[in-house]
């Protein structure tokens, strides 16, 4: 039987190391990031992918290079490596450990979207579409030939936590087609195109900083590529306010004069709408800073915005 080692991360990561091991296939081992502390207090918490693969009994390793761990590796004897949102960069020397290949499980199209933060990036573009590739991983960024291809449309008011679930979801289930595939080894790789390639960095939380002089779709999409984290936010009145969910605005001539980031409707029937770029923009979940999400009506009821108060940025 073919022996799998695993390497993976965060919650994205989970489910397709349990639909490997709910197939039958041999996972012989978990690679994982050391734990890390969390919250306010530090503690130190565990990757969920180690949670999740002590739950299933499997050994778990936590390395602090996996480039220097190439003796540890060999140990597990596995054909193959499988590697999702793990987050350390490979070496030859590791790629060479597996006869059968490495191969990554990306949550983006390519190679418009190699990098690290693919999903929040296709959101944030205004993308319609956006899958998982199963790719055979060789030295460079996200750049080898692809085995297979899952795509899905995104939808309009999808945020970023509810599209890496569903992709979670989808890459679980591409991953158990492709190893069956490399079990098989009859297959033909996709060369990547050599036009179209960027590269999405690592997500910022200055990146979250609404900008009301940009449209309101840009406004939208930004308030949607941050919720849950690291999410969009402005400052009213000197308080940090956060904004989970946001639609476009129905622009009226009265608005027209306004401010940008000027909150030209205080109603909670008609909504809590902004000043933007190209028209308004109706943010409905806030969050004030040290208060609770709430919804729009109660934000507004509670007078922590008016009519003619300015968010800046």
């Amino acid at each position: 039987m073919m022996k799998i080692l695993y390497a993976g991360t965060p919650d994205f990561a989970v489910r397709p190391l349990q639909a490997l091991i709910e197939a039958g296939f041999d996972v012989v081992g978990v690679i994982t990031q050391t734990d890390k502390p969390q919250g306010r207090k530090n503690i130190l918490t565990p990757p969920p992918v180690k949670v999740a693969a002590l739950a299933l009994s499997l050994p778990v390793v936590q390395f602090e290079k996996i480039k220097t761990e190439i003796s540890a590796l060999q140990t597990f004897q596995a054909d193959v490596l499988v590697t999702c949102a793990y987050g350390q960069i490979l070496s030859q020397e590791v790629l060479d450990v597996f006869p059968k290949g490495v191969w990554n499980i990306h949550a983006g199209l390519l190679p418009k979207y190699r990098g690290a933060s693919p999903i929040q990036s296709s959101i944030l573009a205004g993308e319609r579409e956006t899958g998982v590739c199963i790719m055979k991983t060789e030295l460079g960024l996200d750049c080898g030939d692809i085995l297979q291809i899952a795509r899905t449309e995104i939808g309009l008011e999808e945020t970023y936590g509810e599209l890496s679930d569903r992709l979670s979801a989808i890459a679980a289930e591409a991953i158990v087609q492709a190893v069956g595939t490399i079990k098989e080894g009859n297959f033909t790789l996709q060369k990547q195109a050599t036009f179209g390639v960027g590269v999405v960095k690592k997500i910022d939380k200055e990146q979250a900083k609404m900008d009301f002089s940009q449209s309101a779709k840009e406004l939208v999409d930004l308030v949607r590529a941050f919720n849950p984290a690291p999410v969009a936010y402005a400052t009213l009145e000197g308080v940090k306010i956060n904004v989970y969910r946001a639609k476009i605005g129905e622009m009226q001539e009265e608005y027209a004069t306004a401010k940008l980031g000027e909150i030209v409707c205080d109603s909670p029937k008609k909504g809590l709408l902004v000043r933007c770029g190209d028209g308004v923009v109706k943010l409905t979940e806030l969050q004030p800073a040290g208060g609770k999400k709430m919804d729009a009506a109660a934000f507004l009821n509670g007078r922590k915005a008016q009519k003619g108060q300015v968010f800046v940025w």
